[in-house]
């Protein structure tokens, strides 16, 4: 999967909002439903949107199947489809208050509906975890009639879950082969980034999509640069285990030159990122665990119109 090395202390919001409270009585359980069913929707379409972006080095769109010959669109649609209840329950669950295992097993069993319905391909694992995080966290802070914004978000995470997460690294070591790779190269792994509250996503990945589209460049231009920005960033593990060091250390490189030159505030950027897109393919190189964390941006941003 993902990700990035952060090892700096998180400095939380200290307010009583925050603490391990029953949801307020004022909101009705019609309103609990309609947010729920909401937050599940914009999830969805976080990651449909994810899909449909091009140019997008080395991943699939709908336009082709990047660096991959076991999946395209198709397979990343029966995945979507599959998914539609979790993000719901999931958000209900963050609503309730609800433990880190009860969580935990309704992203396991996201997963194997995944995997039932692509016939064994891994199209969202990641995405189950990071956006299931974040739909519950959003359903808890609007359970308590919390703002939804990002800082609010990543505090809850942390508070509610995060020592949980912090168990949760260490109990799947050996696991998964994101575990495997991060521990073999040494790099940090999804379970670590959701531990620090997903630095990558609040502390990078959101601020450059909101840069781009306060410049006025648009909603493509803004998810382009936010993916670049991430691979130039994140210790990607499904780099890692597809080309290895060399493989992780290309796409790097190629995301800060990309930047570098101006990224999509620059004429041609679109031919340049095409021209990444192509090397990624030939090389077999697929910056997944960046994808993943696209799809949580945009559910972000979209969070801020939920009500």
């Amino acid at each position: 999967m993902m990700l990035g090395n952060r090892s700096a202390a998180i400095q939380l919001p200290a307010s009583p909002q925050l603490r391990r409270q029953s949801i307020v009585p004022q909101l009705s359980a019609r309103q609990q439903r309609a947010f729920c069913l909401a937050a599940g929707r914009l999830a969805l379409r976080s990651l449909y949107r994810e899909l449909q972006l091009y140019p997008k080095p080395g991943l699939v769109s709908l336009l082709d199947s990047g660096s991959h010959d076991d999946m395209d669109a198709s397979t990343f649609m029966r995945s979507l489809f599959a998914l539609r209840h979790y993000f719901i329950r999931i958000t209900q669950a963050g609503m309730a208050g609800k433990e880190f295992a009860v969580l935990k097993q309704l992203g396991m069993d996201a997963e194997q509906a995944m995997l039932r319905a692509t016939g064994g391909v891994n199209t969202h694992r990641g995405a189950i975890f990071c956006l299931g995080l974040l739909c519950a966290a959003a359903g808890y802070c609007h359970g308590r009639r919390m703002p939804l914004s990002a800082a609010t978000i990543r505090a809850t995470l942390l508070i509610q879950w995060g020592d949980a997460l912090s168990r949760h690294m260490h109990d799947r070591a050996g696991v998964s082969h994101g575990r495997q790779v991060a521990q073999k190269y040494a790099v940090s792994g999804a379970s670590e980034e959701a531990a620090l509250g997903f630095p990558s996503l609040f502390e990078s990945a959101l601020p450059r999509f909101l840069q781009t589209l306060g410049a006025a460049r648009g909603y493509d231009a803004a998810a382009v640069d936010t993916l670049f920005t991430l691979m130039a960033t994140i210790s990607d593990t499904n780099l890692y285990h597809r080309g290895g060091p060399a493989g992780a250390a290309k796409v790097k490189t190629s995301a800060r030159q990309f930047l570098d030159a101006g990224g999509c505030a620059t004429d041609g950027w679109r031919e340049r990122a095409i021209s990444c897109h192509k090397v990624f393919i030939r090389d077999k190189l697929s910056p997944g665990g960046a994808a993943d964390l696209l799809a949580a941006t945009y559910f972000l941003h979209g969070l801020s119109y939920l009500r």
